[in-house]
Parts: C-alpha cells; sequence; structure tokens
C-alpha cells in the first residue's frame, strides 16, 4: 500500500491548522488559543479534502474513479462547511439569544461555518499541499 494516502491528510491538516492559527491571531492582535476552530481562514476541511483530490489526480490521473470520488466527497465537504454549518450557527445564536437569562445556561458557539473566501483559501492550501507532498514522497 501507498501510506502517502494515508499520510497526506494528517500532514494537511497539520500544517493548515498552525497557518489558521497565525492567521486569527494576527487579525486578533493577541494569541487566538480560544479562536480558533470550526471557522476561519483557511478552512482546514477544504484543504483537506483537496490536498487528497489533488494527489490521486497527479498520482492516478484526472481520468481515474479514485479522483471523481475525492472531488465529489470534496463538494459535499464545502457545501456542508458553506450552508449547513453557517445554519447551524444561526440557529446556536437564536438559542443563546432565548436562553441568556437562564442559569446554567452554557452560550452556544455561533461562529461555525466558512465564508467562500475561507473555503477558497483552502482549496488553494490544499492544491499546495497535494503538490509539495507528491514532491516530497515522489511519484508512484
Amino acid at each position: 500500500m501507498d501510506f502517502v494516502y494515508l499520510v497526506t491528510p494528517v500532514l494537511t491538516w497539520m500544517v493548515v491548522g498552525p497557518i489558521k492559527f497565525l492567521i486569527t491571531s494576527a487579525r486578533q492582535r493577541r494569541w487566538a488559543f480560544n479562536l480558533v476552530g470550526n471557522g476561519g481562514f483557511p478552512s482546514n476541511h477544504s484543504s483537506v479534502v483537496t490536498s487528497m483530490a489533488t494527489l490521486i489526480a497527479l498520482r492516478e490521473g484526472m481520468g481515474h474513479p479514485a479522483f471523481g470520488v475525492a472531488v465529489t466527497l470534496a463538494f459535499i465537504v464545502m457545501i456542508d462547511a458553506n450552508s449547513l454549518r453557517q445554519h447551524v450557527g444561526r440557529q446556536a445564536a437564536a438559542i443563546n439569544k432565548l436562553a441568556c437569562d437562564t442559569v446554567g445556561h452554557i452560550v452556544l458557539r455561533e461562529r461555525m461555518g466558512h465564508t467562500l473566501v475561507e473555503i477558497t483559501g483552502g482549496i488553494a492550501t490544499g492544491i499546495g499541499m497535494g503538490f509539495l507532498i507528491n514532491l516530497l514522497f515522489g511519484a508512484a
């Protein structure tokens, strides 16, 4: 088995996570230990699925069935990040507003989804990571 397909998502997550942390810290002008999570620039999820699709395209070709599966998964992840999770965030905001005077209410995180710019940043970093990993680990 070619382990690069297992290593790619892990390496991408490990590289993009600190990038997101540093960008968020710079924007907030303080270390963003409690501010990084779901949402933010770039999208980790978009980066991971795009890095896999890129790696498959480079190693197997764009005509390979695995590339089609990877692109399909990437679209599902990105649509979910943009629409569904933003709706979940709006629901959390409504619940927080309704329950603000309730004793013991734990404030729900309202920033859940990604903007198109954050997803695009994830796509760009994912493509870059796919190329970099392919270069580092050599062709199949």
